[in-house]
């Protein structure tokens, strides 16, 4: 979906000026990443280490001519024939464009958050369901305040289906993230130590990630973990839970048995009072818990036992950020 420079301009509440015309497709951040000058948006970021606004001139070069700024640097002036959005924050900017472009899509929308584990649910949900939907899901590991909404801008006419992952190492953070990607169905995966430092506690970080989830038609979790349970019941999320466990016989989602042999697992399950079985080719205990978390979003999205048994036996290893590899 393409957008009038107008149409954004005036969702960013700026001043009615006279703006050359030009239709945007494509949201940069990256002045590298460059690929179609003319329907390019360029936001220029500013972080502890890098100022983007020093790179509008060689953009205008490439022929860039819309940008997002915060201020308006020396030499500026003689780029006559560019739009320039002046803005307070950028990067709120960019996330105020990206949640537009989402409100305009009614189709269920999979948000994932959690310590560990968001990236590869989010690889593996692609592949369980790929044969159901047209997915558009983030790139890689696409899970930050700048990475969300270049992932949720990639919503098109064709999409069924997306799936993004979101990852916080900040309090506050989350809401922003939420807006944009306004999930229906939500994923909490393992709670751990990663990015703990920023937050006072495991619960407030818990609380935190659990803020995707305010305003979607149900959310996934382990009953079992005491710490997200406890956190649920705090934020009067339990009404709309589709939740798992392999202690209580009464939920939704009862994993019944767990049985690793050699190279691969099989879990048993009960759904709706009848009993089903898959496996995966996996044994580990990480794998085992991403793998019940697609099990569950798969069934409420009405996959049938059989395809999910078949599918889960392909499901293919996700290459991480840390993923070692022997060199020569």
């Amino acid at each position: 979906m393409n957008y009038t420079i107008q149409q954004i301009a005036t969702l960013l509440q700026l001043p009615d000026k006279h703006l050359y015309p030009a239709e945007i497709s494509l949201l940069l951040t990256d002045s590298r990443r460059l690929t179609h000058p003319a329907s390019t948006l360029f936001f220029a970021l500013e972080t502890r280490s890098n100022d983007a606004h020093i790179f509008v001139s060689d953009l205008y070069r490439e022929g860039v001519r819309n940008f997002v700024v915060t201020k308006m640097l020396p030499g500026w002036e003689t780029l006559t024939d560019a739009n320039f959005l002046k803005v307070r924050n950028s990067l709120f900017a960019l996330q105020k464009i990206a949640a537009w472009h989402r409100s305009h899509y009614e189709i269920p929308v999979i948000g994932i958050t959690g310590s560990n584990g968001k990236t590869i649910v989010k690889e593996w949900l692609y592949q369980l369901l790929d044969k159901n939907y047209n997915i558009t899901r983030s790139p890689r590991s696409y899970n930050s305040q700048v990475g969300v909404p270049l992932s949720v801008w990639q919503l098109d006419e064709k999409t069924e289906l997306g799936i993004f992952e979101a990852g916080i190492s900040m309090p506050d953070e989350m809401e922003n993230l939420e807006s944009v990607i306004k999930p229906t169905i939500g994923v909490l995966t393992k709670i751990g130590e990663a990015h703990q430092e920023n937050f006072t506690s495991l619960q407030q970080k818990c609380m935190e990630k659990l803020e995707l989830f305010i305003n979607c038609d149900v959310f996934i979790f382990d009953e079992d973990n005491d710490l997200v349970s406890r956190c649920v019941e705090l934020m009067v999320l339990s009404q709309k839970t589709f939740s798992w466990s392999r202690r209580n016989q009464e939920a939704p989602l009862f994993i019944s048995a767990v049985e690793k042999n050699g190279d691969q697992t099989t879990i048993r399950y009960t759904f709706l009072s009848f009993d089903y079985s898959f496996h995966i080719p996996f044994t580990d205990e990480a794998s085992i818990e991403n793998a019940i978390n697609c099990l569950a979003v798969a069934l409420y999205l009405h996959v049938s036992p059989s395809d999910i048994s078949q599918r889960m036996m392909q499901l293919e290893p996700v290459a991480m950020r840390l993923d070692l590899r022997k060199g020569k």
